[in-house]
Order: structure tokens, then C-alpha cells, then sequence
């Protein structure tokens, strides 16, 4: 009997927490509506910092990471559970092309935009071309983990955090020591919340310290008078139901040089993926790579085109699987229906845009600093040998490319920072392991 292409999604019930609801089981529909929600707010606070951080409107991000999770799940058949959020390793390029100073809307948005979509279309074809090699002989998933090992996935990512360093300082420094201040105590509150909390309020910790560092700085400017106060008028105005703000894609070369390279980290982000929502389930999903990075690439494709951020599979959401044993993949689709409706809310909007500069500085060093350790953790988590000279010198120089901003030029074509680090981890890791090959074989 031939499989369809949509699971039926046979109701089950959840009696103890150790039982688990597999991706093409679901619960009663109450149940799937609450779980959906507590995916809304688990993706929610790094999905809205993203485009803040890279000055792009945080209800269309909202709208295009709902309208991306259906798209993944359509070309997934409903077989991979996921969400697709506002994804953080486009900040670095978006910031480098566009100049964005970190307040207010970014201005060059366009050239921004238009290098997101054709990152997200390499994406694709990437995807479309394990999606065939899969259908072939299956060794797409091997090829990928071949050429892109932990050293140098992990390499790649820390990467962003690091490039993005500088940044994060100049923000959370503002404009005087008041600033400078509240910023720190922003990363106190994330701190705070990350060791003093257990449960969904610690894997909530961007979004409850964010919260908590906005009222903490509104005691101190509304309350107490000092630095700039929060502007409430704009929550007052914004209208309950409209249009998001949609912006035009620009294609220019040098915005798409640096932008690309990024496809490489997203094809990371979903293989990490894949294999943690396969080892929880104790399913075999390699098979739905291919599709799985199509989906994630058209869905980059079609947010960039409209003037939202390009979108990767979450973390914050494996957690949440993680915790609650819950795999089924059409909660995701109701979650996506309850983001897009948050989309179409410019008062959700407006109380974004309340956020201070400050606490938007403090949260960037928390932010970028996460991710620079996420690349260190994966070396952790897969044992990488360092006292290997290949892993060393790869680890070594990728760091030092990103961090560094080390650009390349050839003619109009230019690679920043983190193309750079991510074509050298590539390369240089294929180069002195065929060598290490060739000396171990004499």
C-alpha cells in the first residue's frame, strides 16, 4: 500500500507525560490548539528581536515566519515537524550591506532584501539537488555531513556571533553611561531568568527578560526621570487589525555576495534539525532533506520578496518538543494560522516598537554571545578532536576570517566576513583532510 503524501494524523491521547505523540499522531483539538500556542510563544521573542535587530518591520516577520512554517510543512508532506522563525545568521550580512545604525527603520532595506532572496533561492537549489540524489541512491545526508563536519559547522557559527561583536557593543554603549547601564542590567535580567527559573518561563528566557529589562528601565526613565522615556502614544494609535509595512527587493551584487554564503549555514541549521527531531522521534527523516531545505528556501524566497527576514528551522521549538513529547507536526500548522493573525495586528506591532534602545543594545551581547557558544557547543556535543592539526588550523583560521571581517574582492563581486570564514572552513577542511588522507595511505 502506497503512503500519501499528508499523514492522517491518528488521534491519540496523552494520559502521562512519558507518553509520546509521534509527527503523524495528534491530540484532541483543544489540546492542539494549546500546544500550538505555547510553540507561538516559544519562537516569539527571538523571531520579533531578529528583525528589530536588523531594522525590519516585526509584524510582517511575524505574518512571513506563520505563511514559511505552512510552505515547510506543505513540502515536508507533514512528516517533519518544525517552525520556521526570523533567522539570526543573515543579522551579520544585512548589517554589513545595509549600514543599519540599530534605531528605527533601516532605510536600505531594499538591497538588503533582494540578496535574502537569492540566498533563499541557492537555498533551494541546494535542496532540489539533494532532494534528487536522495531519490537516487540516498546519500545526499552523508555527501553534506561529509563536506560539512562539526569542526566546520561549528566553526561557521560562532562565527556570526562573533563577527556581529562589534555591533553589539556600539548599541548596548548608546549614547551615555546611562544607557551603557541599562543595557548591562538587560543582561543581568536574561541572566537572571536563565539560572533562577525552571521550566517554560527558563526556555522563555529571551522574551521574560526582555520583558522584565523594559519595565525596569521604564521605572527608571518614566518613573525617576532619567535618560529617554517610553513613547506610549504609537500603542495608543496603532489600529487592532492591518497591513504590515511590505518593502521591494534590490538586486545588487555586492549585497548578494555577502548575503549567499548564508544558504550554507541555513543547509546546517535544517540537517541539525532533521537529525534531532529523528533521534527524538526515533524515526529516519534523512529522507525528507531535500524537501525539507526547499521548503525552508522558498519560504526564504517569498518573505525576502514582500520585505521580511530570510527563516530557518527553530531551536526554541525543538526544546519545546523536547520537553513535552509532543512530535505532531499539525500542531505547527495551527501555530503558523495563530502567528499570521499576530501579523495583521499593527497594536501587536506598536508594542514592539516600544522596546528602548538600551535593552535592544543589552539583548544584542546576549544574543550574539549565544551564538558564538552554539558554534562552541557543537564542538563539545560531537567530540572534536583538537589535538588533530586539520581541525585545529580549520577552527583557528575560520574564527580569526569571521571575526576579523576579512573580505575578498574580484572586480564587483565581493565576500565580507562571514563568506569568507564559511567558504575557507569549506574549502580548507576538504584540502588538508585529502592531504591527511594521501600521508596516512604512504
Amino acid at each position: 500500500m502506497s503512503q500519501s503524501y499528508f499523514p492522517r494524523w491518528r488521534q491519540v491521547s496523552t494520559t502521562t507525560p512519558e507518553a509520546v505523540v509521534q509527527p503523524d499522531e495528534c491530540l484532541a483539538w483543544p489540546q492542539n490548539i494549546a500546544m500550538a500556542a505555547q510553540h507561538v510563544v516559544a519562537m516569539f521573542g527571538s523571531t520579533i528581536l531578529a528583525p528589530l535587530l536588523m531594522g525590519f518591520d516585526p509584524n510582517l516577520a511575524i505574518l512571513m515566519s506563520g505563511i514559511g512554517t505552512l510552505i515547510f510543512f506543505v513540502f515536508v508532506g507533514g512528516r517533519v515537524p518544525s517552525y520556521l522563525g526570523s533567522s539570526f545568521a543573515f543579522i551579520g550580512g544585512v548589517i554589513a550591506v545595509t549600514g543599519y545604525a540599530g534605531s528605527g527603520a533601516n532605510l536600505n532595506i531594499g538591497v538588503a532584501l533582494g540578496a535574502i532572496v537569492m540566498c533563499g533561492l541557492a537555498y533551494t537549489v541546494i535542496g532540489l539537488l539533494v532532494w534528487a540524489v536522495d531519490a537516487r541512491s540516498g546519500g545526499a545526508a552523508a555527501l553534506i555531513n561529509k563536506m560539512m563536519p562539526p569542526v566546520v559547522t561549528g566553526s561557521i557559527v560562532a562565527v556570526i556571533g562573533l563577527n556581529l561583536a562589534p555591533i553589539a557593543a556600539k548599541g548596548a554603549m548608546g549614547s551615555g553611561t546611562f544607557d551603557s547601564m541599562m543595557a548591562l542590567m538587560t543582561v543581568l535580567c536574561v541572566g537572571g531568568v536563565a539560572v533562577y527559573t525552571r521550566g517554560l518561563v527558563q526556555r522563555l528566557l529571551i522574551l521574560v527578560g526582555l520583558i522584565i529589562a523594559c519595565l525596569i528601565y521604564a521605572v527608571f526613565t518614566n518613573g525617576l526621570g532619567y535618560g529617554t522615556p517610553i513613547d506610549t502614544s504609537g500603542l495608543a494609535a496603532a489600529a487592532w487589525f492591518g497591513l504590515p509595512t511590505f518593502s521591494a527587493p534590490v538586486f545588487e551584487v555586492h549585497a548578494m555576495s555577502v548575503i549567499v554564503p548564508v544558504a550554507i549555514i541555513l543547509v546546517a541549521e535544517n540537517l541539525g534539525h532533521i537529525k534531532a527531531v529523528s533521534a527524538m522521534t526515533g524515526q529516519n527523516l534523512d529522507r525528507y532533506l531535500g524537501r525539507a531545505f526547499v521548503g525552508d528556501g522558498v519560504a526564504t524566497m517569498l518573505s525576502g520578496s514582500v520585505g521580511g527576514t530570510g527563516v530557518t528551522t527553530y531551536a526554541e521549538n525543538i526544546g519545546v518538543m523536547a520537553a513535552t513529547r509532543i512530535y505532531s507536526s499539525i500542531v505547527f500548522a495551527v501555530a503558523a494560522l495563530i502567528a499570521i493573525f499576530l501579523g495583521f495586528s499593527p497594536k501587536f506591532g506598536a508594542v514592539i516598537q516600544m522596546i528602548p534602545d538600551p535593552v535592544l543594545g543589552g539583548m544584542s551581547i546576549v544574543v550574539f554571545g549565544l551564538i558564538a557558544i552554539a558554534g562552541a557547543r557543537i564542538w563539545v556535543v560531537n567530540q572534536v578532536d583538537f589535538g588533530k592539526s586539520q581541525n585545529l588550523l580549520v577552527a583557528a583560521v575560520t574564527l580569526i576570517l569571521g571575526a576579523g571581517n576579512f573580505s575578498l574582492e574580484f572586480g564587483i563581486f565581493r565576500l565580507d566576513g562571514i563568506g569568507t570564514a564559511t567558504f575557507g572552513a569549506i574549502i580548507l577542511h576538504a584540502l588538508l583532510t585529502r592531504r591527511n588522507v594521501k600521508a596516512v595511505r604512504q
